[in-house]
């Protein structure tokens, strides 16, 4: 099929590396220190990778190319946080930073005297979690302080129930979100964001879907 494709100038390319690190879809690979594109049906046309190319040496066309292919992106994608999980596991030797998902039934009954766990994925700390996981796609988000789950008893029914739960201290850990939310949002088909943490990095990932805060006081009660 002819449709619009990047072109890339290996004469003008100077290996940067810049362009592949742009394209989310991992269409671009540096071989031999210059940029080039080895999956053409990778590419979506949209030209992420253009504006930070320093030397000018993308561009568009209109060609015979294959058809961009959704599926293999996202197939690609998740085999690629597997295993970046699966080594950064070998590498630290902890098994609580092993990704898993969990099977919670938002029909699940609560029984008197018993709570009932709404987490619906592992980890949930923001420094351990992968930019992509498949748990991501299609869910609504919960970007929450890590005392909040102490200071509000009914966190889980009220607030996790229903939602991918990520959470972190931003005055005691000493790592600015921005960047890993930014990237989390805008590299997976997040619904909705619940909680201020994410206001900067919804402005950055270029989305516009539906947020909201709430802010819980050190007593447990919602303030607005």
């Amino acid at each position: 099929m002819i449709r619009k494709i990047i072109h890339i100038d290996e004469e003008k390319c100077n290996g940067c590396g810049l362009c592949a690190e742009a394209c989310h879809e991992g269409a671009i690979d540096i071989i031999d220190g210059k940029a080039k594109l080895v999956r053409e049906n990778f590419c979506d046309g949209f030209g992420d990778c253009l504006p930070g190319c320093p030397t000018g040496a993308i561009t568009f066309e209109e060609r015979e190319a294959p058809e961009y292919d959704e599926k293999a992106v996202k197939e690609t994608k998740e085999k690629k946080t597997m295993d970046e999980m699966k080594h950064e596991h070998h590498e630290s030797g902890c098994p609580g930073s092993r990704m898993a998902q969990f099977d919670r039934s938002e029909e699940e009954p609560v029984t008197v005297g018993r709570s009932v766990s709404r987490l619906a994925q592992w980890p949930c700390q923001i420094k351990l979690l992968p930019t992509q996981a498949p748990f991501f796609d299609g869910s609504k988000l919960l970007i929450a302080a890590d005392c909040t789950a102490y200071a509000y008893a009914n966190m889980h029914e009220d607030f996790m129930k229903g939602r991918i739960t990520v959470i972190g201290c931003p005055k005691l850990d000493a790592v600015d979100y921005t960047e890993k939310l930014t990237a989390i949002i805008r590299d997976n088909d997040i619904k909705s964001v619940l909680q201020r943490a994410a206001e900067n990095a919804l402005k950055a990932s270029g989305k516009f879907i539906p947020w909201q805060v709430v802010t819980i006081s050190r007593d447990g009660r919602i303030l607005d």
